[in-house]
């Protein structure tokens, strides 16, 4: 038995209650892993807006502690998609550092292993998914629900995030289109579909200037025909409004998405050939964002905690307005969403603009530029695929770099791959930084992984045909 099972053999009763998908015996044609791409994503968005059952909508549409995360976690707030990919996410990202750094030993060549492992990282998606969802509950996020609803509520969240863990294995074991996991595919979804609803929504708002509609495309349009004769300050006045979505966040927005596209293309090529066939050439592709997005996605992760973490201590009864309480920040409710005024919560938040206070747009970009520089590099180690492990699998594959030394492989990798993946945390971090300033829809974070992940996935459908 190898020491991986030997470590993980505590999830093995656990692993046949939890959803697992059986690995294909060859491979999935194309038009049945397109069909089932689509199927997993309009499941999600159609579980992204069935109300929970049992809370009531004044409940579910107060304050919101995590209103600056859910883009990234593909959540809908009173819905059964309030958890997202949240626990998936965390679950991936434990199991991930426990094997980097060998607290847990998973051999990857014994399937029995690999095995055991997806079975564990399910099993802890679960058990954190029932966390979550028995905290929000029982820290009334719904309100007072009652000891029945409560629990009713609970087997709601935890059943929702049953189908996640689901579609998630699906596309693990091959079911899905090449290049596209669950998680970045679910994001980019619930972003791409704010953007739209953002920018086309019919529904009508009045916020004392008359009613007009939410859609910043419609409003514009609305303003151009219907209201021609008041002139073009009521035509400005719809572009610029700050009330609702307008014109210019639509622009900001499209910039960041062109941005990470263009980024996501740059990479360099290193030649390759083969030690047995003298005609066998290849090239490894180093792109400069190397680790994509993921860099900014674990900063976010760190800031999410940081925040429920200090909400819980700001509105404890015994630690509110203390000293701890200040230091990790200090929170007014503000309309939809809890905004932090003080403490580090308040220096990790993007501001509304440079000049509304220097200081935290000042330390807020340091923070983030330094965050998602470390966090780049450390998940390069940490997810294999650093320049010793890449030189590692092409020696496997007798790839070497043609005119060069056994071994020089690794050489010319540690001079491309730590280079790239710093400077494509800088990159990632410096336009989430212009995303988050300039009123994007959503998030920076959230239209830098739609970004990513269309492009991906339009790269893998044309090497498909």
């Amino acid at each position: 038995m190898a020491r991986g099972s030997v470590a993980l053999d505590v999830v093995r009763p656990l692993a046949s209650l939890v959803p697992a998908v059986r690995r294909p015996n060859r491979v999935v044609p194309f038009h049945r892993r397109a069909l089932y791409t689509g199927a997993s994503v309009a499941v999600f968005l159609v579980c992204s807006h069935l109300p929970l059952y049992g809370v009531r909508y004044a409940a579910a549409s107060g304050v919101d502690p995590l209103y600056y995360v859910r883009s990234i976690l593909a959540s809908n707030r009173g819905t059964l998609m309030e958890l997202g990919v949240g626990p998936v996410v965390t679950a991936g990202t434990l199991m991930q550092l426990l094997t980097a750094s060998n607290i847990v030993h998973v051999d990857h060549n014994v399937r029995a292993d690999r095995e055991l492992a997806d079975a564990a990282r399910r099993v802890l998606a679960m058990v954190i998914a029932l966390g979550e969802a028995a905290a929000s509950v029982l820290l009334g996020m719904y309100g007072p629900v009652g000891a029945l609803n409560g629990a009713l509520v609970v087997l709601q969240l935890v059943s929702a995030s049953a189908v996640v863990v689901f579609l998630d294995d699906l596309f693990d074991k091959g079911y899905g289109l090449r290049s596209a996991s669950a998680v970045s595919l679910f994001s980019a979804a619930n972003t791409c579909g704010k953007v739209f609803w953002h920018a086309f929504s019919p529904v009508t708002v009045n916020a004392g200037r008359g009613p007009e509609f939410e859609g910043a495309v419609l409003a514009v349009a609305y303003h151009a025909v219907a209201r021609a004769g008041r002139g073009a300050r009521a035509l400005v006045a719809a572009v610029l409004r700050g009330h609702l979505p307008n014109m210019m966040n639509l622009l900001a927005t499209g910039l960041v998405l062109l941005a990470a596209v263009y980024l996501e293309g740059i990479k360099m090529l290193v030649p390759l050939q083969s030690k047995d066939t003298r005609g066998r050439r290849g090239t490894f592709p180093v792109k400069l964002l190397y680790t994509s997005t993921m860099p900014v996605v674990l900063h976010s992760a760190a800031v999410t905690a940081l925040y429920l973490v200090s909400q819980l201590v700001h509105y404890s009864r015994f630690l509110g307005g203390g000293v701890l309480a200040r230091l990790l920040g200090v929170w007014e409710d503000a309309g939809h969403a809890a905004v932090p005024v003080g403490g580090l919560a308040y220096y990790v938040t993007a501001p509304a603009s440079v000049f509304a206070d220097p200081l935290q747009a000042l330390v807020y970009a340091a923070l983030l530029l330094a965050s998602c520089a470390f966090l780049s590099q450390a998940w390069v180690l940490a997810s294999g695929s650093s320049a010793r492990d890449v030189a590692k699998r092409l020696g496997e594959q007798r790839l070497v770099v043609p005119g060069r030394r056994d071994g020089a492989t690794y050489h010319v990798l540690s001079r491309c791959i730590p280079t790239a993946a710093a400077l494509g945390g800088l990159c990632v971090g410096a336009l989430t930084i212009f995303a988050d300033m300039t009123g994007v829809i959503g998030t920076g974070t959230g239209i830098m992984l739609a970004a990513t992940t269309v492009y991906n996935l339009v790269n893998s459908v044309e090497k498909e045909d």
